[in-house]
């Protein structure tokens, strides 16, 4: 009996997810298709049947980080924010302690970086749009701003450098430090207008 499409549905999010973590933790090139099956309770036969190939799968598990928010429900449950508290919450969840200290869940622009520059173009493809999508979410917060485009850039790569240098850091004041301030520039280019 052949499977549903919500089965297949399923179990390619479950092959995307554990890709998504494993990529994080240990860079593309050091896991294995075996190892994401075997993480995602699967047979490597089965991969096939959702992937052309394991760059697809890194492209999936880099586009996946746009839609899901694995690291606190802030989101759930409530009214849609406004573009200006969208905008703020993802600042203060993108430089908070939980992410910085859940490498499952950080996102692919400061966790992999390198990994995408080598993995080939559909990889590269999937990080530039998570790189359109995160400054659209800032650049709708700063509408009507003469120059919004830039603050929206300019407040993804203050999250982005202040998560990157905080991860790169053995020092624990440093790295608390890095992020506060990156915060503090960040909300004052929305809060700005």
């Amino acid at each position: 009996m052949p499977y549903t499409s919500e089965h297949k549905a399923r179990t390619r999010a479950r092959i995307v997810e554990s890709a998504r973590k494993l990529f994080n933790r240990h860079g593309f090139e050091k896991v294995s298709i075996d190892t994401i099956m075997a993480d995602a309770r699967l047979t490597r036969g089965g991969f096939y049947n959702h992937f052309g190939s394991k760059d697809e799968l890194y492209a999936a598990a880099v586009e996946s980080f746009s839609s899901c928010n694995p690291f606190r429900p802030d989101f759930k449950g409530r009214p849609a924010p406004t573009p200006m508290e969208l905008a703020r919450r993802i600042v203060d969840i993108y430089l908070s302690d939980e992410v910085l200290g859940s490498p499952d869940y950080h996102c692919p622009l400061y966790a992999l970086p390198g990994d995408v520059a080598r993995a080939g173009l559909m990889p590269q493809k999937a990080y530039t749009q998570l790189v359109r999508n995160l400054t659209e979410v800032y650049r709708r917060a700063l509408a009507g701003t003469e120059d919004g485009e830039q603050r929206a850039q300019a407040i993804l790569s203050l999250c982005v450098g202040g998560m990157l240098l905080a991860r790169t850091t053995e020092d624990a004041a440093l790295r608390s430090s890095l992020r506060a301030s990156a915060r503090r520039q960040a909300l004052a280019l929305l809060g700005d207008c």
